[in-house]
Parts: C-alpha cells; structure tokens; sequence
C-alpha cells in the first residue's frame, strides 16, 4: 500500500490545473506515461538567460533579453497566415512584436497604444526590422521580477512549448510534500546531499546557471536516489521470483547431446558451459531468468535452440521474440534450419502478418499447434493467447525494455526467460541493470574465425577504397555500405544512403543495393535474400543492418560518418561480418575535423 503523502506525485498529469486532454496525451507522447512523477524525473538539458538590455545592438541579436518599450502602433493580420504585428519603439529604434494566429481583441488590451510595458523574448533583425516573435513575458513596472531570469530548457516532443512545460513544473514544484528521508546521514554528509525535495526544487526552479549544470550535487542525488531505487527493486523482484515456482521442464541429456553431436561445427567451451547452466535451470522449480552475453558471431542463437529443443520435449511452446522483421525472418529460417529432422511445427508472426494469415497463425498459436514461434512486439500483443508457453527468449536485449520482458512474461504461467546481448557490458555493470538475472558468458568465438581488422580513413580519401572493392568483388565476396541517413541532409553534415547509393551505381552497375528502414517489409526481405543469395556486392544501407544479419560471405564493412555513431552501435555493426574464416575488414569513414 502506497503512503497517502505519495499519492500527489503518483497522479493522474490530468489532476493539474490547466491540463486538459490534448496537453495531457502531448505530455503522454513525451514520456509514454501519464503520472506527475515522471514530470519530475524529466530534468532540463540547458537554461535561458534573460538580461535586462539598455541598448540594441548586433551584439545582442539572437538573445533571450529583457526591454521595457512602448506601444506605438497595431497592424493586425489581413490574411491567415499573415503575422499580427504591434509596432514599439525603444532607445529610439523601433521594434517589432510578431504574433501568429492571435486573437486581435487580447492583443489590443494587453498592448495599448501609448502604454509602456517590459516584455522579453529572442531578439532578431529581419528585413532591416528588430523584431521579436511571441515575447514570453509582457509584464507593467511593478511585475518586472515576475520574469525569471534564468529558465530550464527541457527537450520535449512536436506542439509541447517550453514555456507550457516550465509553467507545469512550477504547478508541481510548489505542491512537492516533505517526505522524510531515506538515505544515512553518513551518505549525505559524504556526498553533500540536499534533501530530495530541495534538489528537484533547484533543478526546476534554477536561480543560477550552477543550478544547471550536469554534475552538480542536485542532479548526483536524484541519480543517487534512481540507482538506488533500482537496486532495491531489483532485489524484491529476485526474491519474489526465488520464492514461487516456475515452470520444470524435463531435460534429457541424450536428445542435447545427440543434437549437438551431429552439428556442422565443434561448439566451443564457454557454449557448452552456457547450455549447462541453462539445463540445470530448467530442470529445477523456479523460473529461469537468465542473461545470455556474447560477442556478436560467437554462437548464441544455437544455445536459444537448444533451449528451445528442451521445452518440445517437456511439451512447451518456446517464444523468440527480436527487434525487426529482418532479423525475425532470418532466424525463422535459422531455426527451421537446425530443427529440420524434429517434428515441430515452427512459425513467424511480424506486423505484416494480416488479415486471414494472421488469424490464422493466432489460432495455431492458441491451440498449441504451433510449438516455437519466432517473432517481433506482434508477439506482445493483446490478441496473441498461448497455449502453454514455457520458455521466451529475448534476443538482442538492449534494443527492448524492462515493460515489453514484463508483458511478454504475462502469457504464460511464470514461463522460463533467456535474454540475449551482444553489447560488451563489464560484470559489475551487467549486477548493477540486470541484477535480478542469472548470468551466462560466452568468451570465445567459434573455431576458424579470424580476427576482424579495424581501420579508419578520412572521408576525403574515399576513392583509395575503390581497388579494394574491385578486388572484393572480383572474389565475390559482399560488402556493407552503412550510412547515418537516408536523404541528404542539409543539418547534419553527413552523406547520405540514397546519395551513396546513386555514386556507387555508376561505378558498380547492377552490383548495388540500397536498404533502409523506411522501405516496406516485404521490400526490405526482397533485397536481403537477393544481397544473400544472388550476384550482388553491395548494400548501400542504414542501420537498420545493425542487429543480428547474417551473411558469411560479407567479409567488408564500411560505415560513413563513422564519428556520428555510439562505440556500441559501431561494435553491433561490425559483427555483421568476421562470420566464416575469409579475413574481414572494418573501414571508419571519418570527416577531418581541423
């Protein structure tokens, strides 16, 4: 039972005064959630600083300043989407307030002619004319210390203003109760801690830019406080889970041990290892939660199969559910691959699955006819009914959050759950987010995989690229284009997919593929098997490539604009090649920074 002190910051966003429906589903789009704590949690990135200006200039052009003028004259707007417009002057220069699909009656009785206020605003210079657009604040002389003088910017979503935002947080602020506190006094006094309460108060309602900045002691105690809640969690939640029972499955040595023996390849030590661990965990009466981590290529798609086998035998549906429809297809095909001489039926639910089809595979699903079943969110959704799910994996799981493990756990009967990451986290950081988790650790990569050779190039001296190509090619072997964007942009200094794709056609003809995320389903399936298994060499592409693609015979990856991507998005995407024993090359495509 939540304390009653609790319950303001647990409300509805709709409690607040002035929060009427169409605000309240834009702030929902900003944090996928509807409760006045979240509010708290969204702290500002910047701050704006309102200085009181006696004089124009072009030093101050762009700035957030602070004026006291007066009203000489209304041009109201004639046209729609023609700006009404109040002529001022101030230090003898006039200056124009801008105002778009405004009411003409509130405008003339907040500005009078002749009438003196201060407003505040960005100052601009357009056709020869000082103007600012919409003033946040028009105040008289006695209401001048009603403008603060400096504010929290807050990153929020389309039709959501700052000031609409700030003017919410203050409603909130004002109402935060005095909640007693939780840490040690040991704790606060170590780390200089002000109370929960007072370091949201001067994260929202900053009085200075110190107030602001990233690592002050305001922002480490709402980390501190986040962290720690997170492990209190993480804790019940694991004893909640070692008290009540789970799913046992009937795990028997021989059919594992009869699969793997007749593998292509020799598993590697730290697999077996992995597949011991996974058995002894499903053989026993509590619910497996299980972190699978490996390095991208080092084999656990065979050990989530050998998983799976074990829930057929024990009479269980397996689930495998993996961020996109690319990946799902691929794995279908995997699956059905490996598990070619078992008599499971196996099937693949995505979001184009419609209509006929998709009732269809739901029945099957719900009937139990269907024993794996390979898929992406479709899997989550509500009309998807199992008939006795046993086991769900999670494949990539960095791409997935804490709500859709947790949703997918409801449609079974506390069903078995391995998670799978190829991203390289430390141990003490893996205890720290996935602490209510076992964990499993595949060191080594399969038998006759060569090390993948990382270089990086300036962008400039991207022709030096072009004979290896031809001697790739010449080899047939495949190659990855990966690039930032698929249009060319012109904020973003970055080459483009469509661009790359066009320059690289002239030289290479019908050599060359262009994938992207904005493609539809069946299209981007179409240019992946015709890249897999037809005579082209390259695919121009975005990131859409970045988890769990396939191809053993591309040996060459180049990503463009390689300084735009995160360290863990470039190790994801590296791991799309280094996969059979032809040496493999990783090319950073950089632009000169001096």
């Amino acid at each position: 039972m939540r304390p009653e002190i609790l319950s303001l910051i647990f409300r509805n966003i709709s409690s607040i005064v002035g929060i009427g429906p169409k605000l309240e589903n834009l702030f929902f789009k900003l944090l996928n959630d509807r409760k006045i704590v979240n509010l708290l949690w969204h702290l500002p990135y910047n701050n704006i600083k309102r200085e009181i200006s006696k004089k124009i200039n072009e030093d101050i052009i762009g700035k957030n300043i602070v004026i006291k003028i007066k009203v000489i004259k209304h041009i109201p707007s004639i046209y729609k989407k023609q700006p009404y417009k109040i002529i001022c002057s101030f230090d003898k220069i006039e200056i124009y307030l801008i105002f778009f699909n405004a009411r003409h009656p509130y405008l003339k009785e907040k500005l009078p002619i002749n009438s003196y206020k201060y407003v505040s605003g960005k100052i601009e210079f357009f056709r020869n004319n000082y103007q600012i657009t919409h003033p946040e604040y028009i105040v008289n002389d006695d209401q001048l210390n009603s403008i603060d003088r400096i504010s929290p910017i807050y990153s929020l979503t389309a039709g959501l203003t700052n000031k609409v935002f700030t003017k919410t947080m203050k409603n909130i602020i004002k109402n935060l109760p005095e909640l007693n506190e939780w840490l040690s006094k040991k704790t606060l006094q170590k780390y200089k801690f002000l109370s929960w309460k007072e370091s949201l108060l001067k994260l929202h309602s900053p009085k200075n830019e110190l107030d602001l900045i990233n690592f002050n002691n305001f922002r480490k105690r709402i980390a501190y406080d986040e962290l720690l809640a997170h492990q209190l969690a993480i804790l019940i939640i694991r004893n909640m889970n070692r008290k009540k029972r789970g799913i046992k499955f009937k795990t028997s040595s021989v059919d594992i041990d009869k699969f793997i023996n007749e593998l292509p390849f020799e598993l590697t030590k730290s697999q077996l290892t992995a597949i011991a661990e996974i058995s002894k965990n499903l053989s026993n009466n509590f619910q497996m939660v299980r972190l699978l981590q490996g390095d991208v290529g080092s084999g656990k798609t065979i050990i989530s199969i050998i998983s799976m086998i074990i829930a057929f035998k024990s009479n269980y549906q397996s689930a495998i559910m993996v961020p996109t429809e690319i990946l799902a297809n691929q794995h279908f095909e995997t699956i059905k691959s490996f598990l070619k001489n078992f008599k499971i039926n196996i099937d693949i639910l995505t979001s184009k699955d419609r209509g006929k089809k998709r009732h269809d595979k739901i029945n099957n699903i719900a009937n139990g006819n269907t024993k794996i079943i390979v898929g992406t969110h479709s899997l989550i959704q509500e009309d998807v009914k199992f008939y006795k799910l046993g086991l769900i994996i999670i494949d990539e799981q960095h791409r997935f959050g804490v709500h859709q493990r947790l949703a997918f756990t409801h449609k079974g009967l506390k069903p078995n759950i391995l998670v799978m990451t190829a991203t390289p986290i430390p141990r003490t950081l893996t205890l720290a987010i996935y602490g209510d988790m076992d964990e499993s650790r595949i060191t080594e990569k399969p038998k006759g995989r060569i090390p993948i050779i990382t270089t990086s190039l300036l962008r400039n001296k991207i022709n030096n690229l072009i004979n290896a190509i031809n001697a790739k090619i010449e080899k047939n072997e495949k190659i990855y284009w990966v690039c930032p964007l698929i249009e060319e942009s012109n904020d973003i200094d970055a080459k483009a997919a469509v661009d790359r794709f066009n320059s690289l056609k002239k030289l290479y003809k019908n050599k060359v593929l262009l994938l992207h995320g904005q493609m539809k389903s069946d299209e981007k399936d179409e240019i992946m098997n015709k890249f897999k298994y037809k005579n082209y060499n390259i695919l121009v592409s975005t990131t859409v490539i970045e988890v769990g693609i396939d191809i053993p015979s591309a040996t060459t990856l180049i990503i463009e604009n390689s300084e735009k991507f995160g360290l863990a998005q470039l190790h994801q995407l590296r791991g799309r090649i280094g996969r059979s024993n032809i040496e493999s090359n990783c090319i950073l495509l950089y632009k000169n920074s001096i």
